[in-house]
């Protein structure tokens, strides 16, 4: 469905031609994000600058009833920027200013379009450190990762973003724009409006500023990768630094394909003959990073690691990183479609869940690579089919029906990080229940009464 003449013309009068597409080639790179087999046409594409802009855009979009789908870099995995048929497509990432790194009150204000490697950056050249690190991070932008609530490979001892976002900037869908939050510790003056709007996935404002929190940087940190004959083994290490107390920076984890896949790809040396790698770090003084990484170790060859490798300096540490940022890079290569999920269960569950996601692909005949975030429970099951054989793509569904079905049943969630969007909203309803759907149902219709903001996202 094109948009009508006076619209467009409306919209170019607002932000100039040179930031408005509308042809359809033009139009292409803007129908699809990084989920797989989602792909729509929108009416066309718009380029904000300013808050200003975006509040006239929305202004008109609520007067014509347009539909609008706000974008970054379009790194989401959940369908989450998908356009809607005939929309316009609202882009953020001219908005691309770091405005203030306060280091006396430990913040930092950005515009929506900064990539999170930008605000790291920009964090320690202050001497701090700000933790959420999403896999993409080196293109995905803050405003994305607002709306999602990003995890990444700290967030099991430093958290999501939620826990660094101190206040912001909304636009909401009728223009009006409102300030969120504050730099003080402590504030608890009327609802936290700010937690409502952050991963709201798009569907209640338009995010154009955002006041993070920044902590001191770690004095010490130490990287380890072990490697085991059983994933059993991988998980029940896990469970015991766990129970030990100790909370590292990181434990992520790789099975046999994804190694397999990831070494091919990135080259860092990771030990192929192996079912399980464990990647391990810890961060914090110096004496307790090196009483923890000593014990992680211990605790690793008790469940007879094949071997643990400490990364000799800080460029070898950022090499495995970076192997593991790649896991679903590396994993695309076999296949013509990835299709990657995070389903989140307990820790104690992660063994049986394992097990589990590795029987559901032998149950439908289907090739797998899984890996993830292990020392918080949050799972990435990775099919790699192609879009294109229907049968095959049947399959895949059933399977990730089996597999959010079983993730629920052990206390778990549908996702851990990747948002609902498109991709899962037929199994919130399963997740949330009724009155959760509906409190969610009647908050979206206050704030956007005519349902302009991401049409289709979540629930119909």
């Amino acid at each position: 469905m094109a948009l009508d003449q006076s619209t467009l013309d409306k919209l170019r009068s607002v932000v100039g031609s040179e930031n408005l597409l509308t042809e359809k080639e033009d139009l292409i790179p803007y129908a699809f994000d990084g989920t797989a087999a989602m792909k729509e046409t929108p009416g066309c594409v718009v380029f904000a600058a300013i808050t200003g802009q975006i509040s006239d855009v929305l202004k008109l979009a609520n007067d014509t009833e347009t539909p609008v789908v706000t974008r970054g870099s379009g790194t989401g995995l959940s369908g989450g920027s998908v356009p809607a048929a005939g929309c316009i497509v609202l882009c953020t990432v001219k908005m691309g200013q770091i405005l203030e790194v306060d280091a006396a009150n430990l913040t930092m204000t950005v515009e929506p379009g900064v990539t999170t490697v930008q605000i790291a950056e920009a964090a320690e050249k202050a001497g701090l450190f700000y933790p959420p690190d999403p896999g993409s991070m080196k293109i995905s932008t803050i405003g994305g990762n607002v709306a999602e609530n990003s995890g990444g490979l700290r967030g099991l001892k430093y958290g999501v973003t939620r826990n660094y976002v101190m206040g912001m900037e909304v636009v909401l869908p009728d223009g009006e724009v409102m300030w969120l939050g504050n730099k003080c510790v402590k504030d608890v003056a009327g609802f936290s409006l700010k937690d409502v709007m952050i991963g709201s996935e798009g569907a209640l404002g338009v995010i154009t500023k955002v006041l993070l929190k920044l902590i001191p940087k770690p004095a010490a940190k130490k990287t380890m990768v072990s490697t085991f004959n059983a994933m059993d083994a991988a998980a029940q290490t896990v469970s015991d630094i766990i129970a030990a107390q100790i909370i590292p920076c990181t434990l992520e984890f790789l099975d046999r394909t994804t190694i397999h896949c990831v070494e091919d790809f990135a080259k860092v040396g990771l030990p192929l003959d192996c079912e399980a790698l464990l990647l391990m770090e810890t961060d914090g003084h110096a004496a307790a990073v090196e009483e923890e990484a000593a014990k992680m170790e211990e605790l690793a060859k008790a469940n007879g690691a094949m071997e643990v490798r400490v990364a000799r300096d800080e460029a070898e540490a950022a090499q495995l990183a970076m192997a593991r940022r790649s896991a679903f890079s590396a994993l695309a290569r076999l296949a013509p479609t990835t299709i990657l999920e995070d389903a989140t269960v307990p820790r104690s569950e992660l063994a049986h869940m394992i097990r589990f996601v590795d029987e559901v692909a032998k149950k439908h005949e289907l090739k797998i690579g899984t890996f993830g975030h292990m020392g918080d429970g949050n799972l990435h099951p990775t099919f790699l089919t192609d879009e294109r054989n229907a049968d095959e793509i049947h399959r895949v569904h059933e399977a990730f029906k089996e597999i959010f079905d079983e993730a629920i049943r052990l206390g778990g969630t549908i996702t851990g990080e990747h948002g609902i969007g498109l991709a899962k909203k037929e199994f919130l309803p399963k997740f949330a229940g009724e009155a959760q759907m509906r409190v969610m149902r009647e908050l979206r219709s206050v704030l956007d009464p005519k349902g302009i903001l991401n049409p289709g996202k979540m629930f119909d």
